[in-house]
């Protein structure tokens, strides 16, 4: 388990991590959210000894992490997959790593198979691709075969096969007990992967609850109606809590009301159905709802159409 308490971390006059607490238990997968500068990598260091708090205090299963006996045993971490003896072979760097803790070498072989390092595990290191570097600093984690993963866009060049062994890879290890904190930017692959999520902005904590929750508490529920009748049936719905948004003259997107109450209605005055498909809101949009006054770096706004397109670029 992981415990954050009052965790503060000022660089200068920069406040990147204020006063923040979470706990991160065993047996699920917590993702860890923000968007750049949120101060997610920060913590992420923090928890690991790598940056000493300016106030507050982390612990993995009680201790610091400075005071276990045997890091690479209790703990997998992930940070940044280029930190790596470029001249040294995959192997190389793994069988140095487990030396320093008595790790045999079938370990070393072990974890190599499960990340698919086989054919390249000869070659060195610094001429591997973004992915194979991922692997490679998975591999890496796995190591002491450790109860507790802390793997910082662990996906971040892998190839579809790459991203889906790594979310059941996962999910396995929290099903094991494991302690899991998984950080990405990828909104469809977390909510394929996470059990709970934690998102941060500008330094503080934004969310802390199961991903389920956080969507339902962040997003609106709609319903995608299309009907011959639209604008009849569009009159017919007006209420002071229903939203209705007209894509087309023949499709509503509705809020406010469930589809079953939206098909009773049409029913009633004879107006013909031809879809009713209630759609959820996603991590995607509980996330920019959250984060939305924390973003610190804000990009153009995308046209829409091709006037805009053709003013822009003008």
């Amino acid at each position: 388990m992981i415990t954050a308490e009052g965790l503060s971390k000022r660089y200068g006059d920069k406040l990147a991590v204020d006063n923040v607490s979470f706990t991160v238990r065993p047996g699920s997968v917590t993702g860890f959210l923000g968007p750049n500068g949120a101060g997610k990598s920060t913590t992420m260091r923090m928890i690991v000894g790598l940056d000493r708090p300016t106030s507050g205090r982390v612990t993995i299963d009680g201790k610091d992490y400075a005071k276990l006996g045997a890091p690479l045993t209790e703990v997998g971490v992930l940070l940044d997959a280029k930190a790596v003896h470029t001249g040294r072979s995959a192997r190389n760097h793994l069988k140095a790593m487990a030396a320093t803790h008595g790790i045999p070498a079938s370990r070393v072989d072990e974890v190599i198979e499960i990340t698919g390092l086989g054919s390249v595990a000869g070659k060195r290191a610094g001429g591997f691709s973004l992915g194979m570097g991922q692997r490679l600093g998975i591999a890496a984690a796995l190591l002491g075969d450790p109860h507790t993963l802390i793997l910082d866009e662990p996906v971040n060049g892998l190839d579809p096969e790459g991203v889906r062994w790594v979310r059941q890879f996962v999910r396995h290890a929290a099903s094991e007990g494991r302690t899991v904190l998984l950080s990405s930017h990828l909104m469809s692959e977390m909510s394929q992967t996470a059990d709970h999520v934690i998102v941060l902005g500008r330094g503080k904590v934004l969310a802390d609850a199961p991903l389920p929750e956080l969507v339902r508490a962040w997003t609106t529920a709609r319903v995608l109606v299309r009907s011959p009748r639209a604008s009849e049936l569009a009159d017919v719905l007006t209420a002071p809590d229903v939203e209705i948004v007209t894509a087309d003259r023949f499709t509503l997107d509705v809020s406010g009301l469930p589809a079953s109450r939206i098909g009773d209605l049409a029913a009633e005055r004879g107006i013909a159905i031809h879809e009713l498909t209630p759609t959820s809101g996603s991590l995607e949009d509980a996330y920019l709802a959250l984060t939305g006054d924390s973003v610190e770096y804000r990009t153009r706004a995308v046209p829409q159409d091709g006037a805009q397109l053709e003013e822009a670029l003008a």
